[in-house]
């Protein structure tokens, strides 16, 4: 079996594998760099801040996965889960169902498969929409009050009638 990565529209880089995976198959086995808490704050202000997973019961840590790991897509229907084993430092990626060959794996950042809950970037994401709707909204009013108030140019003969 080869892991492989491939550019995804929308995504960035995501995993594939070169055959296919059975669901319960183990995808990969990954190392995992454990920090603690006080250094949490430090790797959310590098590239880092996107690919470590909270570590720990407490989820206080955070787990730096190797391998390929970090690089597995978000999906709200992921094809793969993912286990972690705080103890042994271990970061392992099954099939949840089968996955054809060339098909992109992606696992749930919520943990759990089915959990529907928005993850950061989607957040981040509907907080920008908000925005630019807050934005487009103050812009249309703006133009609508600028059309209201704006004064109609007086043509030539209605400035002569006023002058009688």
């Amino acid at each position: 079996m080869e892991l492989y990565l491939k550019k995804v529209r929308g995504k960035g880089r995501g995993v594939f594998c070169t055959i296919d995976l059975n669901e319960g198959d183990v995808i990969e086995v990954c190392p995992v760099i454990v920090c603690p808490p006080k250094d949490c704050k430090h790797l959310d202000k590098t590239t880092l801040y996107h690919y470590y997973f909270q570590w720990g019961n407490d989820g206080k840590s955070a787990g730096v996965v190797c391998g390929f790991g970090p690089m597995y897509n978000h999906s709200y229907n992921p094809n793969a889960v993912y286990e972690t084993f705080y103890e042994k430092h271990i970061f392992r990626v099954k099939a949840r169902r089968f996955i054809k060959a060339n098909t992109e794996i992606t696992i749930n950042y919520n943990f759990y498969p089915d959990e529907q809950t928005p993850v950061w970037f989607d957040l981040d994401k509907e907080k920008t929409d908000d925005k630019k709707r807050a934005h487009t909204a103050t812009k249309n009013a703006e133009k609508k009050v600028a059309k209201k108030t704006e004064k109609k140019p007086v043509k030539k003969a209605d400035k002569k009638a006023d002058k009688k």
